[in-house]
């Protein structure tokens, strides 16, 4: 037997819209009503209230002359009324005015309370009521419901310029709501019932005609296989009805499509760099040819000019950089060998002092953190120009006052290079372009820097990664083995 939720859509969506439609009618009708229900009961305040203030107005002046007669023909005026009245939906049950010591001074059924009868023994609920008058106090209308009762009670004392001659009690039975509401409890349900009888068959129509579309495109989407049009977004759905088994035909030609996509777009971007590869391996050839002459010849006129001290430190210094050259052209030459001393300490400490006056000039927080305290076996001019190269392309990047971090370690024989900073964010696509030659990505540059890192990364055996740290920061990561030897 099937569960609710492996159902048909052209049942399911029906049967929940019906849930819903009678909960949502069932819970808006219990509101009215407990709300028609608080109403009434405020209305029955309001009613006692005054009709307490109304009837003490007349009531006092005749308790001041003792005249009791006249005290009984007030009170049982609205009874009256309500006899001729039989609109008054309020029904009272008594009016009754005691002394202040609880005994009876009128009352509107005078056989119910005889004429200076202690309250306390009219019956049980009159006595309850007489302890709540004793403590009650104020001088305000209050409520009281004695329990078990069969009356509510609201009581008024007799007050009038600071002089307190005794009490009004005005009873009503303790049904007095139930015609009124009953009423509204019998307009609500007829209301209710024709809402649902509108609501339910309209939600039976619309919700087979969403769902029989729903079918025919699950039964279109297994017979299509491995083509897809395009990308859509969804959500896990965990039930095998209709909408289940389509979602997992699309998961899986999602999942091939992006197979597929990637590979290809490895195929061309593998294609574009042994192309540009190629061509940088014939200028650096090139390049190396003078570079070796200008390298001799500096070293012939060390060896054999008389030169001055001051112009022996320039050829010295124009020495390192044609050094520096060679080295950072060899990284272009596919075949080159990777001879170089060791990287050391001091190399960190030296590019960190190469970007710091850059990363001044924009006022950069700049986060430095290094556990390398010994000699490594790997090339240190290449590792040099990688750390410059992403340190530089971080600075340019990070906006005014912005965040640049570096961190560099050795974990499992790896060294582990981390660079992030703060800016503009990248989309996905962007990213796949970063460590082409000429990205248009590159602004004021001409986009080889990250290129020749690249190079010199997969030369070496490493990896190197460009994703979003963070909503706001950027970060490279660089993965080399040790133990390339100089």
């Amino acid at each position: 037997m099937k569960r609710i939720f492996d159902l048909s859509f052209c049942h399911k969506i029906p049967l929940w819209g019906s849930m819903l439609i009678l909960i949502t009618v069932l819970t808006v009708s219990t509101s009215l009503i407990k709300e028609a229900y608080d109403i009434l009961q405020d209305d029955l305040i309001i009613d006692a209230e005054k009709m307490s203030q109304s009837l003490i107005e007349h009531v006092f002046p005749a308790m001041l002359h003792d005249d009791t007669w006249r005290i009984f023909e007030i009170i049982r005026a609205p009874i009256d009324y309500q006899k001729k009245n039989s609109t008054s939906s309020l029904k009272l049950s008594t009016l009754l005015v005691i002394d202040n010591g609880l005994a009876v001074v009128a009352c509107a059924y005078p056989k119910s309370a005889p004429l200076l009868t202690d309250m306390r023994l009219i019956s049980e609920e009159y006595a309850r009521l007489a302890d709540f008058i004793t403590t009650a106090g104020g001088d305000s209308t209050r409520k009281f419901i004695p329990p078990h009762a069969k009356h509510i009670f609201f009581t008024t004392p007799i007050i009038k310029e600071n002089l307190h001659l005794g009490t009004l009690i005005i009873a009503y039975p303790e049904d007095v709501f139930w015609p009124r509401f009953t009423q509204i409890l019998r307009h609500g349900l007829l209301a209710g019932s024709l809402l649902l009888c509108f609501l339910l068959p309209l939600n039976w129509y619309w919700g087979r005609r969403m769902a029989i579309p729903l079918v025919q495109l699950t039964e279109r989407m297994g017979e299509m296989g491995k083509e897809w049009p395009e990308s859509l977004n969804y959500t896990a759905y965990g039930h095998n009805d209709e909408l289940g088994r389509l979602f997992e035909a699309y998961n899986q030609m999602l999942h091939e499509r992006k197979t597929s996509d990637a590979l290809a777009s490895q195929i061309v971007q593998s294609e574009r760099l042994a192309a540009v590869g190629q061509l940088a391996a014939g200028i650096a050839h090139e390049i190396n040819n003078p570079l070796s002459g200008m390298l001799t010849a500096i070293d012939t006129l060390k060896c054999h000019g008389d030169l001055s001290p001051k112009s022996l430190k320039t050829i010295m210094l124009i020495e390192r950089g044609l050094g520096h050259i060679k080295d950072t052209v060899g990284a272009l030459l596919v075949e080159a060998k990777l001879k170089n001393r060791h990287l050391t300490p001091q190399d960190i400490a030296d590019v960190l002092t190469l970007i710091t006056p850059m990363a001044d000039k924009k006022a950069l927080h700049l986060a430095w953190q290094t556990s390398l305290n010994s000699e490594i076996s790997l090339p240190s001019t290449f590792v040099r120009q990688i750390m410059i190269n992403l340190l530089l392309n971080a600075i340019q990047a990070a906006e005014q006052q912005g965040d640049v971090a570096f961190a560099i370690e050795i974990c499992e024989q790896r060294l582990k290079i981390t660079v992030e900073n703060s800016g503009k964010m990248l989309t996905n696509e962007q990213i796949s372009h970063l460590f082409e030659p000429f990205s248009p990505l590159s602004e004021g540059g001409h986009g080889l820097g990250l290129w020749v890192t690249y190079q010199i990364v997969h030369q070496l055996g490493g990896s190197i990664v460009a994703d979003r740290a963070s909503s706001d920061h950027m970060r490279f990561a660089l993965d080399l083995p040790l133990g390339i030897q100089s």
